[in-house]
């Protein structure tokens, strides 16, 4: 019988607040006066705990800014992991992304506020580089989500081909979002022009990208 979930102990807990009490007073400030303004030592100061224990919880400032990150950069892993049977891979991402979008989801970035996000990114170019690498990270781990479903050999390109086009899409739209947003757009209306810009999106991708990694009937 399985156990289930292991149960948060109160240690984990603790520290789990406390990293997200960090995190929050630390946007707070990036947002009032961009992430260059503000320094560590202000956010521990803010937060009535050392520099030093801002870094043990977060390694870099830009880290309390992209406290999220991780979920975004294995997002699309978790999408092709869980198509159903007969769905490819592109199939699985287009689907859950047309889900989010559909739903005005604020986790593609359709919530009023976004547009500060945004601009804070845009105003350092330290969160612009992070943003990047995010966003190879996230190819680079569906490539190998990719490679697993499959069982790609060493050499095949073909996983390391579809992973750059979903992560494209993927990119495409996020920055499409986020354009919309900061320009003042209502999320309802992005949402409809998203859903749209989704199918353009699929025309573009070929036979052989939508269909890789079909998962077989059980």
């Amino acid at each position: 019988m399985s156990e289930g979930p292991k149960k948060e102990g109160l240690r984990e807990r603790k520290k789990r607040q406390t990293r997200q009490y960090l995190s929050d007073v630390a946007t707070g400030l990036f947002l009032e006066r961009g992430f260059d303004a503000v320094t560590v030592a202000e956010i521990a100061e803010a937060c009535e705990v050392s520099v030093n224990t801002v870094y043990n919880y977060f390694p870099a400032k830009e880290d309390l800014f992209f406290d999220r990150s991780k979920g975004v950069v294995d997002r699309l892993s978790r999408w092709v992991r869980g198509r159903g049977a007969g769905e490819s891979a592109a199939a699985a991402v287009l689907r859950e992304l047309r889900d989010e979008v559909e739903a005005v989801s604020p986790r593609v970035g359709l919530f009023e506020g976004y547009e500060r996000f945004m601009r804070v990114i845009h105003g350092s170019a330290a969160l612009k580089a992070r943003l990047w690498y995010i966003q190879q990270e996230t190819a680079e781990h569906l490539e190998r989500t990719l490679c697993e479903e499959v069982g790609a050999e060493e050499g095949d390109l073909l996983p390391v081909l579809v992973a750059g086009q979903l992560n494209w899409a993927h990119g495409t739209l996020m920055a499409h979002i986020g354009r919309e947003m900061t320009a003042g757009r209502k999320a309802t209306e992005v949402s409809r022009e998203a859903l749209a810009l989704l199918d353009e999106l699929e025309d573009l991708l070929s036979e052989r990208v939508l269909n890789y990694a079909v998962r077989a009937p059980e």
